[in-house]
């Protein structure tokens, strides 16, 4: 996972030379169209998966009043929509594996309320919505769903033309303490699933 394609070539060298398999498919998740034959050209390269982390997102600044309804369709789409795609597009493989995860990586800030943020809690806490349905629907197809909800954390979303805020990063979680979360989700026995596990930074909500 990254935000550029030169990024993912960088890791995906990286994991290679420690002997993966690993294939890399750029998309952009706030074009509805693209998603369906991305997830299909990533699965073609012969790599059935176990696990999905959907984890892509953005943030936006600014009262609900003042919204335009384009900035709203995008953040939707990124933060659910793009979610609900990408499951559809892999619970065929995951249900024949009878041992699938999906990880759901949502915010605080869909069980808390912020002046400014209100699109952004609202993605969130829909996508929390959806992740505890779509565990019980799947459930008897063997495929787990569980969400990692994090509190504020150091990545470059902060320096987004659509986030205008001047928190203090140095109080936020790691991008590696959120990674060591999912891994520790990622490697629970099939026989049992973290339905939800919430990291906060020590110092709480900022």
């Amino acid at each position: 996972m990254a935000r550029s394609s030169s990024e993912l070539d960088d890791l995906a060298e990286s994991l290679r030379s420690c002997g993966r398999q690993v294939g890399v498919v750029s998309a952009d998740l706030s074009v509805p169209e693209s998603i369906q034959r991305s997830i299909q050209e990533l699965l073609s390269f012969g790599i059935t998966p176990r696990v999905v982390i959907n984890n892509a997102g953005a943030a936006y600044t600014g009262s609900l009043a003042e919204m335009t309804l384009k900035h709203w369709q995008w953040l939707i789409q990124l933060n659910l929509t793009s979610v609900f795609q990408v499951c559809q597009s892999v619970l065929p493989i995951l249900r024949q594996s009878k041992d699938g995860l999906i990880i759901n990586v949502s915010s605080h800030a869909a069980r808390k309320a912020f002046p400014e943020w209100g699109a952004y809690c609202t993605s969130k806490a829909a996508l929390e919505a959806f992740s505890r349905c779509l565990s019980e629907e799947e459930r008897g197809n063997g495929v787990r769903v569980s969400t990692l909800t994090l509190g504020a954390v150091d990545t470059p979303l902060w320096g987004t033309d659509t986030v205008h805020a001047s928190f203090d990063t140095r109080a936020m979680l790691a991008a590696d303490q959120a990674a060591e979360a999912l891994l520790f989700m990622a490697q629970q026995p099939s026989s049992q699933v973290v339905e939800d596990l919430t990291l906060m930074p020590a110092t709480g909500a900022l």
